[in-house]
């Protein structure tokens, strides 16, 4: 699904988070502001050569730890590439979701990486880069069937669904009936034995699920057309930064890096 990137005097850019989280602990009546008192953020960042990073590191495929215990993942690799164009390097700094927003509020990190969703209570309190991910809600059902084409069409079907979740709501506002499980590879089994007929879930986790069980059995029927947007959240006061973010993603987008550390993880592209 193609996406218009949205002008940057929208949010300082912005506009989609499966997905990252919700209602976050430490986020509410917290945004610190830069006072002007030190140099601005961007040419500290050039002077020391390094910027500073929150991540999860426990947050697959986006940030997390390979076999050899090595921070990788889709967002560490967006990261590293921009740290790279602004000749600086990227310094991560792994903390508990719970613990992001305040370590950003404290001057912790810089920036933090780890598919934030963009959505109006965190643009009263933060600023956000050019979102670098979307996804969206999609419909996931057997390979062989036949019988979904749009999201509509689960009216009436049986929905695998972690009952707490977002896409729970969802698969109820289209008229699906529930089965409650506790999670995606609960729910896949579920669908693939004929205990439930579909389950709606992230567009961007059924992608990873698909590239790590390429013989699941299963497949994307349907998606929903409203896609989440989710960017580099920074602390506000802080334009210098976000402009240099927005120039180099740009020139990512635009040669091409994006889609290449995109296809990378996803098997498609999902920058834009």
């Amino acid at each position: 699904m193609m996406k218009k990137w949205m002008g940057i005097s929208t949010i300082v850019l912005a506009g989609l988070l499966g997905a990252c989280g919700s209602d976050d602990a430490g986020e509410e009546n917290q945004g610190a502001e830069n006072d002007g008192s030190a140099e601005n953020l961007l040419a500290q960042i050039q002077e020391e050569g390094t910027i500073t990073v929150g991540t999860e590191g426990t947050y697959a495929p986006f940030t997390f730890h390979d076999d050899t215990d090595k921070l990788t993942g889709y967002d560490v690799e967006v990261m590293n590439e921009i740290a790279e164009r602004m000749g600086v390097e990227a310094e991560y700094k792994e903390t508990q979701w719970d613990s992001m927003f305040e370590g950003l509020n404290s001057s912790r990190f810089d920036v933090i990486a780890n598919q934030v969703g963009v959505n109006e209570e965190r643009l009263e309190t933060y600023d956000f880069s050019t979102p670098y991910t979307y996804s969206g809600a999609v419909v996931v059902v057997p390979e062989d069937n036949s019988s979904v084409s749009a999201i509509e069409d689960i009216e009436g079907m049986s929905s695998a669904q972690s009952l707490t979740s977002n896409y729970a709501e969802i698969a109820t506002e289209y008229g699906a009936e529930l089965v409650q499980v506790e999670g995606l590879a609960q729910a896949i089994e579920l669908i693939k034995t004929g205990r439930a007929e579909v389950t709606v879930n992230d567009k961007l986790a059924i992608l990873d699920f698909q590239k790590q069980q390429p013989n699941a059995g299963i497949k994307i029927a349907a998606e929903e057309e409203n896609a989440s947007e989710n960017a580099f959240m920074f602390r506000q006061g802080n334009e210098e930064l976000i402009e240099e973010f927005n120039k180099h993603l740009e020139d990512m987008q635009e040669d091409g890096t994006l889609a290449e550390i995109s296809e990378e993880w996803f098997g498609e592209d999902v920058s834009q």
